[in-house]
């Protein structure tokens, strides 16, 4: 079995060679890197398992590092070691994004054993990502893989082949009817397709006929006998949502249909057998409406036999970026144009926004982006309807004089390079060096600012 390949990021080569540690990483391919433009390059041509990351440069901070290596392999485990490390900076990286830390209380067998979990933990990912876009075709109704999602898809594989009633909450927007619909995909039942009813779009009398159907003649307006949802769902999925909603009396009754598996038609006295499984949804706190009288207890417990809670967006911004990108091929496909793409600070901008409508409202942001940019290709932040950022800290900036020198040299690279180079040395002068102001002055992410100088530094084509 081939070895595991291990991106080792340390300022110091030499620390390669210490015996201690080198063979505590015996078991894993390592490619010592010095510094974080070469461990992207790595990162683009090797197929890595896991990352160690011992130290970087001086003016980058750790969780900087993180975020960088991140956005070479989002996917990538990253073990940070350091023989000062301390709890509260532990804590500090792990929120950061980092798989484990290792610090001066820990051997070499507790390294050996972080870098084997957090290669174990690639490959996890990578199954789970197989079986995305293999066999588990109902996968495609849930977009992301932050390890929100995650557990939410761990919970639907569990469930998925059972016949368990399942009661799915969340906030208003979350995509509860996705998750619903992913159920019923992972189910024996997903031959026959999902019957959905909102209990709180129809009057009382009107949700007990579409729940159970009527004879002809059964109330004022039945001319036909109909059939209900429940007998629609037969061998299928009901799937109710906002079931808080749903009358008291009618609660008796659909807690009658859990316990013995038939109904009655609406003026009907006969009882007919079905085979259904139910899933419910809502964005209330049902238990404090039982404690309220306002939903039966017994028909609580009924329900909640498998509980399901959809992360809001803020809980798994991360995945954003795929939600964006699903939902502007989704909408260009509707409306039969060429897909368009993103501004590069689009994503970014749409990752700090609070989203109190969570994924519904992200996609109606998207959906008017599209409409917005007219015959654009490209997507910028204002099409979605977002405010500007804020610019307490910009500082107005005048172009670089030497802009007419660059053009003339004539060398497009070159000159190209020159003029990026003087604008970050200006907005470094005007921030007084602090690199996060800098970044706000021009527009980027700090780690991109980072990773722009580092480049300009080790760039042959310029001069001192």
């Amino acid at each position: 079995m081939p070895k595991p390949n291990l991106l080792w990021v340390v300022k110091d080569r030499s620390r390669v060679a210490d015996s201690s540690w080198s063979d505590a990483l015996s078991d894993f391919r390592v490619h010592p890197v010095s510094d974080l433009m070469e461990a992207r390059a790595t990162l683009s041509r090797e197929d890595v398992d896991c990352a160690l990351l011992t130290s970087v440069e001086d003016d980058i901070d750790i969780a900087d590092a993180l975020e960088i290596l991140y956005q070479a392999d989002p996917s990538l485990p990253v073990v940070v070691w350091h023989p000062e490390m301390r709890a509260t900076e532990a804590v500090r990286l792990i929120r950061a994004g980092a798989y484990h830390c290792v610090g001066y209380k820990d051997t070499p067998d507790a390294l050996r054993e972080s870098a084997h979990n957090a290669a174990d933990e690639k490959q996890r990912r990578r199954r789970a990502h197989d079986h995305a876009s293999g066999h588990e075709a109902w996968r495609k109704f849930l977009v992301g893989d932050s390890p929100a999602m995650e557990r939410v898809v761990e919970t639907i594989r569990l469930i998925g082949p059972r016949r368990c009633t399942v009661l799915i909450t969340g906030e208003t927007g979350t995509g509860k009817e996705m998750v619903a619909r992913a159920i019923h995909q992972a189910s024996p039942r997903a031959a026959q397709p999902m019957v959905a009813l909102n209990c709180s779009a129809l009057p009382e009398h009107l949700l007990e006929a579409e729940l159970f159907g009527h004879v002809k003649g059964a109330f004022t307006g039945a001319i036909n006998a109909r059939v209900g949802r429940f007998e629609q769902a037969n061998r299928s999925t009901l799937f109710l949502d906002e079931i808080a909603d749903m009358p008291l009396e009618l609660q008796a009754k659909l807690l009658r249909v859990l316990q013995d598996r038939e109904i009655q038609r609406l003026g009907s006295s006969d009882t007919i057998k079905v085979d259904v499984r139910v899933i419910a949804a809502t964005n209330v706190n049902l238990f404090e409406r039982v404690r309220q009288g306002k939903f039966r207890e017994d028909l609580y417990y009924r329900l909640n036999v498998v509980p399901v809670s959809v992360p809001p967006l803020r809980d798994r911004d991360s995945d954003i970026p795929q939600l964006v990108e699903h939902f502007v091929k989704k909408v260009c496909q509707l409306e039969d144009i060429p897909e368009k793409t993103l501004a590069p600070d689009v994503v970014g901008r749409l990752r700090t926004f609070q989203w109190p409508g969570n994924v519904r409202e992200l996609e109606n942001a998207v959906e008017m982006a599209v409409a917005m940019s007219g015959n654009r290709q490209v997507l910028y932040a204002s099409d979605f309807g977002m405010p500007a950022p804020a610019v307490s800290r910009v500082i107005p900036m005048e172009p670089p004089e030497s802009i007419t020198d660059a053009v003339e040299c004539l060398d497009f690279e070159t000159a190209v390079t020159q003029f990026e180079r003087s604008m970050l040395e200006r907005a470094l002068t005007k921030t007084a060096g602090n690199k996060t102001a800098a970044a706000e002055l021009l527009g980027l992410k700090r780690t991109t600012l980072i990773m722009k100088l580092r480049s300009l530094q080790g760039s042959a084509a310029l001069v001192s």
